[in-house]
């Protein structure tokens, strides 16, 4: 995976590897069966990313080949606690309509098709500002598996258009996976760092990460996509040492509300605290009753 901090990566070299594992690789492909092709089938099938969009009637005619979206900033959350970061402080159902929904499974989560999700379960949701349909968001808390990532973004983008787009990343961390020279310990933990393709020109909200820290999974999978399609985008990952729904980990994302992303999306802040609270409670309760049935 790219880190745009200028390392060659060497492509993987069969070197060393002797004729007669060859031959026995070989005559292993070949030994498969049709009940294995059919296996194999039926997984691949089951492992399809399924993207539907819902737009409102009359957008798109029935049966017709759906348009692709105007949109001017793309805001992708992945995991719980960036996912609750969108619903604490800038989504609001008065202000804004879901128009689309990822179906998919793997080893680690499975979604469904319904939209009224608890902050617990898994789900791939996208919402468009009534005011401004240019304006997309997405909240992601299910997992996608390394083999679904390029189906994500080719289905997700696929679907957007790419001139004039500007897209804004964010994701959170285990803060044992920042690479620095001092303790972990001592950081103070959560705490915010920014990479940026090439064409994002913006002043960003955090200091940049540093080398040779990389990022991983979905996150890494869309920041490159946007680099290879020249795209300008940013990633805000929050190091944290709590793992689950955590108020202290959603309000370490506060700083990005003044920036030029999201500075005009923020609802009101009177209920911003409470509906956090609410989240983290009700994600709470929902893991003690798992721990309980267990």
């Amino acid at each position: 995976m790219a880190t745009f901090f200028g390392e060659v990566v060497a492509a993987p070299s069969r070197a060393g590897v002797d004729d007669e594992e060859e031959e026995e690789a070989a005559g292993q492909a070949l030994e498969e069966t049709p009940e294995d092709r059919e296996i194999r089938r039926r997984v691949e099938e089951k492992r399809e990313v399924a993207v539907r969009w819902a737009l409102p009637a009359g957008e798109a005619a029935p049966g017709a080949a759906a348009e692709p979206l105007r949109c001017s900033r793309f805001v992708v959350a992945v995991g719980h606690n960036a996912a609750a970061f969108l619903s604490s402080f800038i989504l609001d159902s008065v202000c804004w309509e879901v128009v689309g929904a990822v179906k998919l499974w793997n080893e680690w989560c499975r979604t469904s098709n319904t939209t009224n999700v608890l902050p617990t379960d898994s789900f791939c949701l996208f919402y468009r500002l009534i005011s401004d349909p240019t304006v997309l968001l997405c909240q992601c808390s299910c997992y996608v598996a390394e083999d679904q990532q390029f189906q994500w973004l080719e289905k997700v983008f696929g679907h957007i258009q790419k001139e004039g787009l500007q897209v804004t990343i964010l994701s959170t961390c285990p803060v044992a996976d920042y690479k620095t020279q001092e303790s972990t310990l001592t950081l103070p933990s959560p705490f915010l760092k920014a990479l940026k393709t090439k064409e994002f020109k913006e002043q960003v909200c955090c200091p940049l990460l540093e080398q040779p820290n990389i990022v991983r999974d979905l996150p890494a999978a869309v920041l490159s996509y946007c680099q290879v399609w020249q795209i300008p985008a940013v990633l805000y990952q929050c190091y944290t040492d709590v793992i689950k729904l955590d108020t202290v980990t959603i309000e370490a994302f506060k700083p990005l509300l003044s920036s030029e992303t999201l500075k005009n999306l923020v609802k009101v802040k009177s209920h911003t605290g409470k509906l956090m609270g609410d989240l983290v409670c009700l994600g709470q309760s929902f893991n003690n009753c798992s721990w309980l049935v267990m």
